[in-house]
């Protein structure tokens, strides 16, 4: 690693611990915009996303910081624990203290277990964060436990072992799965930061999170004349295709030049965009949507449209 991306630990207000994290330090000493950009399911900060991150990071001169908030979903410390919360949180406070950061133009972002983790931290704490760019989140433990169970994708066995139970037998790992779930808190996070969520159409089935997860965190965050009806949502689980009436009708955009997007729907300060793809990350794409949110003067935010650059890459989970 070179002088400005490098290996770091920092305290963690969770439990006084020092926690690891890899961190690459914009280039210029003028206040840059932060990203917090959060591993997969089954990784920590030294495996999967890392590099597709900096390199966005690195050509648009922001800082990133990409902790290991626990380490792979196997254990009750990780998979959406308080402690992974307040990990995230102080990573973020570490950068801000010791970097020269933009107040206005703090994000987060992540996919599928990373998605989960940005979903779950701007639910209970949106205030901190200017914008959240989440593809392929996972919003229902439960629920997607039940269907890793049912189509043998062996994921549950990792969910039974963060609840220290079946969420679909034992009413404490049901309990427990509810305080891990985005789906808890997304609603009291409603126009209080902007939130875009992103997955493939054919998630769940090339992929191992049913597109209905983007959906419900979507109706959570919309407008109530918004929302998507359920028997429409489960429509396009099951059959893979869009409905005629909710296709898209835009212009085709280069951030989603080799994955089309199928169907989008903005409403307040949330975005959802379903594309052509499966279990896919675009960070290219998250970064340049993120790069033109930012915080108003008066406090508010304006939901913007991104430039047009991207690169596509198949996540693991």
């Amino acid at each position: 690693m070179d002088d400005k991306q490098f290996e770091i630990s920092y305290l963690s207000q969770a439990d006084n611990t020092m926690q690891f994290a890899l961190f690459q330090k914009a280039r210029s000493n003028s206040p840059r915009p932060l990203l917090v950009a959060l591993h997969t399911w089954s990784c920590d900060h030294l495996t999967c996303s890392w590099e597709l991150y900096r390199k966005s990071c690195e050509e648009l001169d922001w800082h990133i910081i990409y902790p290991a908030f626990r380490g792979p979903n196997t254990r009750p410390e990780a998979c959406g624990s308080e402690l992974v919360i307040k990990d995230i949180v102080s990573a973020r406070n570490y950068v801000i203290e010791n970097f020269n950061v933009n107040a206005d133009q703090i994000y987060l972002a992540g996919g599928s277990g990373g998605g989960h983790a940005a979903l779950l931290t701007a639910g209970v704490h949106p205030e901190l964060w200017t914008a959240v760019s989440a593809w392929c989140p996972i919003t229902d433990i439960a629920a997607w436990h039940r269907e890793c169970e049912n189509h043998c994708r062996g994921y549950h066995d990792h969910i039974e072992l963060v609840c220290q139970g079946d969420p679909q037998s034992s009413e404490t790992a049901r309990q427990d799965a509810l305080k891990r779930s985005p789906a808890t808190y997304l609603a009291s996070a409603r126009n209080k930061t902007i939130i875009d969520i992103s997955t493939g159409i054919h998630d769940g089935h090339t992929g191992s999170v049913p597109i209905s997860h983007a959906f419900r965190g979507f109706n959570l965050l919309c407008n109530e004349n918004d929302r998507f009806e359920q028997s429409v949502i489960d429509y396009m689980v099951k059959t893979e295709l869009i409905p005629e009436e909710l296709k898209y009708q835009g212009k085709p955009e280069d951030t989603f030049r080799e994955n089309p997007i199928l169907l989008r729907r903005q409403s307040g300060n949330v975005r959802i965009t379903i594309f052509e793809g499966g279990h896919n990350i675009l960070p290219a794409a998250a970064c340049a949507w993120l790069a033109n949110q930012q915080k108003a003067l008066q406090g508010n935010w304006q939901l913007c449209q991104a430039p047009a650059w991207s690169v596509s890459a198949e996540l693991t989970r």
